[in-house]
């Protein structure tokens, strides 16, 4: 059955006596395959039911939330695309002063929005099912650390008044599970939910096929213990050979079934292909700022192996690489060149990691993920790239088309050095800027992070470097560098910024650590232990966290004392004075800091760069490579 598709998803009953299905949604609604509502709303009407979308409700009154009415067969709940508490906070936990998934920026959302949202919708409509998902459920499905409050706080699911929780992309479990709805059937057993389950029953059932976690109390005394549970879950986080998940909680157990099975290219082909218009809404006066980034923006696959410690895609996307067809993502541009707005300029075409894009193991379809080792490191791994380069050229050839850009991140440790792939994509498909994500140089805060060696940077770097010779306009590496992360210590941040200075690199995309839930690197800030060997780990938290921070800027005369004073806690007095190698001068300037004339020319030819909105997202849009944290 196949639902006859509107141009835009109801927000009003429209003379409709009552919706299927409503879904609820913490940002503004707009019709592109970048946000989740988007997605899941196209994807029931395809499956042949009724859905309506209240985007943005106000949670203080009644109104936006009765609007639809009731709706038949459930509610559908998120906090839209972003976690809804690093959308509002920065890591310094200072409040946002705008939302780019809000009209003209204005802050509409609540703080945990799923949590506010369902209690509300569950007191005006207490005999609905509800149906909870989206990126701040998924990821908060489990017992764990919540930096803004700094406690460990229970499922979401033991909080929340919501029948289901989904988790990861939610295409198959939404249609399965309005499909049982209608039919009365129940809930349980969905490959990517999890779901409640009575004490009494729990004591009294058989646990022999699930891994059972420590439970909530365990985990909320004994920092040992949410490590080990961690590392459990963690390892049951594949389609295939993934077992059921259980924690306990003082008044319910939480049980999360094995993750659901990744859309094949043919599925994948058609979810996208569903008629998006690419555009907000008409029921809205104000522009939102998240839609012009990715307006002309392309998914061209999902899934990441890179396994990045600070990022939580593992627990989402999984590591398996789902690509579309390339002759879908050519039908989906030349839908694009018949839009009025359309300017010739594909703004992206990639995904978590663009260059992950139809690479493949063998083993995937069949056993699933190796759970003893990284994808990434592994020689099996097809890590050709002819396909990507492939489907690019495709694109570059439809009429109306004039450029292609990856503005994604791209993975440089993938890159054979066998292959002309830099090339190309350097002669084609960036602009100014390519953006890649070292994170750090120092060998143990990268073993820590999980990304390569400053070796295999330095080697990308002189590649990317020689391509520029002879080149009538130069183009610039955008690295991204992080501070603060468990493992890294003062010296570790001197060295980096001392690589910066002697490279010439540009630093202004620097993004403090923060811990959001459900990653490796959130593991250790709270535990201060590796949660696979349990091993202790440098946590820098407080005034050194801010010290790190200041040395990646140590340009900037606002964060003088505090580079001076990493310096000297450090022993690099040797970095304070007015020679060209030193960091900072050795009294404080009032103006901006520069190097002395006479300092050698810097190895890249680096300048500075615009300052760009750019959002590195799990879920929507597609992303920088990595985790999920709107720009500053």
């Amino acid at each position: 059955m196949t639902g006859r598709q509107p141009e835009f998803l109801p927000m009003t009953p429209e003379g409709r006596d009552r919706f299927e299905i409503i879904l609820v949604t913490g940002d503004a609604y707009v019709d592109h395959p970048s946000f989740g509502t988007a997605i899941i709303g196209r994807v029931l009407v395809d499956a042949g039911y009724t859905v309506g979308v209240i985007a943005q409700p106000d949670w203080r009154g009644e109104t936006d939330l009765r609007r639809l009415g009731e709706p038949s067969l459930f509610f559908s709940i998120s906090a839209g695309n972003v976690d809804s508490m690093v959308n509002a906070f920065t890591p310094n936990l200072k409040r946002r002063r705008s939302d780019v998934y809000s009209p003209g920026g204005r802050l509409l959302r609540p703080d945990r929005a799923t949590l506010v949202y369902t209690d509300r919708v569950h007191a005006l409509f207490p005999d609905t099912p509800i149906i909870i998902g989206g990126i701040e459920a998924s990821l908060r499905r489990f017992a764990h650390y919540d930096y803004w409050s700094d406690t460990v706080r229970q499922s979401i699911l033991a909080d929340a008044p919501a029948d289901l929780l989904v988790y990861g992309m939610g295409e198959r479990q939404v249609v399965e599970i309005a499909g049982r709805l209608a039919a009365g059937e129940p809930l349980t057993g969905i490959p990517g939910t999890a779901h409640r389950l009575d004490l009494a029953a729990w004591r009294s059932a058989d646990h022999s096929g699930c891994t059972v976690l420590p439970s909530y109390d365990d985990l909320r005394s004994d920092r040992h213990a949410y490590a080990r549970a961690f590392a459990m879950h963690y390892a049951e986080q594949d389609p295939i050979r993934g077992r059921p998940v259980v924690q306990p909680h003082p008044k319910t157990v939480i049980v999360q079934n094995p993750p659901a099975m990744p859309l094949s290219t043919a599925e994948l082909d058609h979810v996208y292909e569903l008629p998006y218009t690419r555009r907000a809404h008409p029921s809205y006066t104000e522009p939102i700022p998240a839609l012009d980034p990715v307006r002309f923006s392309l998914v061209s696959h999902r899934g990441c192996f890179g396994g990045c410690s600070f990022c939580a895609l593992t627990h989402h996307q999984g590591r398996i690489i789902q690509s579309r067809s390339i002759d879908s993502i050519v039908r989906e541009v030349e839908r694009m060149t018949e839009m009025p707005e359309f300017r010739g300029v594909v703004q992206d075409i990639g995904g978590p990691t663009a260059n992950m894009y139809s690479l493949r193991c063998s083993r995937w379809e069949t056993a699933g993920t190796c759970p003893d080792r990284r994808c990434i490191d592994c020689p099996s791994l097809d890590r050709s790239h002819r396909e990507q380069l492939r489907m690019l050229q495709r694109v570059s050839e439809i009429p109306g088309v004039k450029r292609v850009f990856i503005a994604s991140g791209i993975r440089y440790d993938l890159i054979p050095p066998e292959e002309d792939y830099l090339a190309r994509i350097c002669a084609r498909h960036i602009s100014g800027h390519l953006k890649v994500a070292p994170e750090h140089i120092s060998e143990r805060v990268c073993a820590c992070m999980g990304k390569p060696p400053r070796q295999v940077f330095d080697a990308f770097r002189e590649r990317f470097e020689a391509l520029q010779k002879g080149r009538r306009r130069r183009q610039y590496l955008l690295p991204y560098f992080m501070s603060g992360h468990p493992g890294c210590r003062i010296e570790d941040m001197i060295e980096l910024a001392v690589y910066v200075r002697e490279t010439g690199l540009y630093t202004e995309q620097v993004q403090d650590f923060t811990p959001t839930p459900m990653s490796i690197s959130t593991t250790i800030y709270h535990t201060g232990l590796d949660p696979f060997t349990m091993e202790e780990v440098h946590v820098p938290k407080g005034r050194e966290k801010k010290i790190q921070r200041a040395l990646l800027h140590y340009r900037d005369p606002k964060n003088y004392n505090l580079v001076r004073e990493g310096l000297l806690a450090a022993g690099r007095a040797d970095l304070i004075g007015n020679a060209w190698n030193c960091l900072i001068p050795a009294k404080r300037r009032s103006n901006r800091l520069r190097a002395p004339p006479d300092r050698p020319e810097n190895k890249t030819g680096s300048r500075p760069a615009p300052r760009e909105g750019y959002c590195r997202q799990v879920l929507g849009r597609p992303g920088g490579e990595g985790g999920i944290e709107p720009a500053p």
